[in-house]
């Protein structure tokens, strides 16, 4: 039984980024837009777009999200659909009674 729970290691950092509710939030404004820059990312959670950068770029060091640039400007979205998942069955289990 004990090799088998090892493989959990390392899974408590995904939650972990996901915890910061600024984090929460990018995720999940990323759950309702394909991509966003890091401007429109600040501007949704009221903040500079340096910490909406740190921000994403901690999500983004998680393998939560990824980027893409054009030009002087950076797109971030989530890494695939199972961090999409993460986040709504989050948001469902907080509306739960």
């Amino acid at each position: 039984m004990q090799p088998e729970v090892e493989k959990v290691n390392g899974v408590e950092l995904i939650f972990k980024a996901l915890s910061d509710a600024t984090r929460m939030k990018i995720a999940y404004a990323l759950t309702l837009e394909d991509e966003l820059c890091v401007c429109d990312v600040a501007n949704i959670i009221g903040s500079t777009t340096a910490t909406a950068s740190h921000h994403l770029r901690l999500l983004r060091n998680m393998k939560l999200a990824k980027y893409r640039k054009e030009g002087k400007l950076v797109f971030y979205s989530l890494a695939d659909n199972h961090v999409h998942q993460l986040v709504s069955i989050a948001l469902l289990h907080a509306k739960e009674d």
